[in-house]
């Protein structure tokens, strides 16, 4: 594993997987939200994150976490494996009520001086509705996506003891 990307549904523990990964690996650590979002939840026209993210990609190793459609090919084209968290809903919905209610009580800075308010709690841009129309197109779509690329290895890991276990499994450098 040289190029890995870690991808799920939001709130299914993609960026506490990769950094961890990355730190076991000891390779760069390359967040796709940090090159997404700009000021007031502003998102990056997809040219100027397309170039963002050739250019984070660029290096001979690294762990993307995200999945943004926009910048897939890239990234896929480069990488060598796919870890797919798919967790259940309800494991899910309990990480991002927890995530969330830590992040708007401590006025978390996200990206590019963002941060979560009780308004993005509800309503069609909120993450829940994100959560909630993404996960089953999710769980549609990664199989036959990833068995287009035959080239990468996928990995599926269903449950956060799976993924805890997996984790432990690769060998550190």
């Amino acid at each position: 594993m040289q190029r890995v990307n870690v991808v799920g549904t939001s709130s299914t523990g993609k960026t506490t997987l990769a950094l961890a990964l990355a730190e076991r690996l000891g390779i760069p650590y390359i967040e796709l939200d940090a090159l997404h979002w700009e000021p007031n939840w502003t998102e990056a026209p997809n040219e100027v994150m397309r170039e963002r993210v050739r250019s984070a990609i660029s290096g001979k190793a690294w762990v993307v976490d995200g999945n943004y459609s926009a910048v897939r090919d890239l990234v896929w084209a480069r990488a060598d494996t796919v870890v797919w968290l798919d967790l259940p809903l309800p494991t899910i919905l309990a990480r991002y009520a927890t995530r969330t209610v830590r992040r708007v009580r401590a006025r978390q800075e996200l990206w590019s001086g963002n941060r979560e308010r009780l308004g993005h709690l509800l309503g069609r841009d909120s993450l829940l509705w994100w959560i909630l129309t993404t996960y089953r197109r999710r769980r549609r779509d990664y199989p036959v996506l990833l068995a287009a690329h035959p080239q990468i290895t996928a990995i599926r890991l269903r449950s956060p003891r799976e993924a805890t276990a997996w984790l432990a499994s690769v060998a550190q450098r």
